[in-house]
């Protein structure tokens, strides 16, 4: 579904183009204004199926293992630099937010589409069947991210904005911290997932 002026714009058309199977229906903006949860919304909507996954955790080599991440913000930022920073996949905890909510979608800014998302996983489960290194991320840990060999098959375990990860998970991986040396008692759960992945991208090259 798109507006008139939404068939105006380039970048839209050229996307269109490349969809020459896909229906499309042009709606005027009033109409299209309430469809849209955006106060500004681009002009463009779509109906999708969510993107199966088939890849077992055995055959992933970088991926992020997220527990009870419960704000679709911090959820949506996460997927975004675990796709940008060249993450195969990632498993969500039962208490996480919806991955395929509009605000984590949002947040995500396509991430969602170059990743495999397993929602509802066990995280104990895909610990034990990973055969590479996993890292738990914790304020109390003392082996500094910046030490640790981050490459070859890698997970990532990042956990609840205000309680961590929980201690089994803690138990199944090696604990790392991120050094700070301001007056800061934490970074945000997205930032720090930030911070991991992108280290482990400097390392892998």
């Amino acid at each position: 579904m798109v507006t008139e002026a939404a068939l105006q714009d380039g970048e839209v058309a050229e996307l269109l183009n490349g969809l020459s199977g896909v229906p499309v229906s042009q709606l005027d903006s009033k109409l299209f204004a309430e469809l849209s949860e955006l106060k500004t919304p681009g002009g463009i909507l779509a109906l999708i199926d969510i993107p199966g996954v088939s890849a077992l955790p055995g055959a992933v080599s970088f991926c992020v293992l997220l527990e009870d991440i419960q704000d679709p913000g911090n959820l949506g930022s996460i997927l975004r630099s675990a796709a940008a920073a060249g993450c195969d996949a990632v498993f969500l905890s039962r208490g996480c937010a919806d991955a395929w909510s509009p605000k984590v979608l949002r947040a995500g800014m396509g991430g969602h589409f170059v990743l495999g998302i397993y929602d509802s996983a066990d995280l104990l489960a895909v610990a034990a069947e990973f055969s590479g290194k996993l890292f738990a991320a914790s304020l109390d840990a003392t082996n500094s991210l910046y030490d640790c060999d981050l490459r070859g098959k890698l997970a990532f375990a990042v956990g609840n904005e205000g309680a961590g990860l929980s201690e089994n998970l803690l138990a199944a991986g090696l604990r790392i911290t991120i050094p700070m040396p301001g007056k800061v008692e934490s970074l945000n759960v997205a930032a720090a997932a930030a911070v991991c992945l992108f280290e482990a991208a400097r390392q892998r090259g």
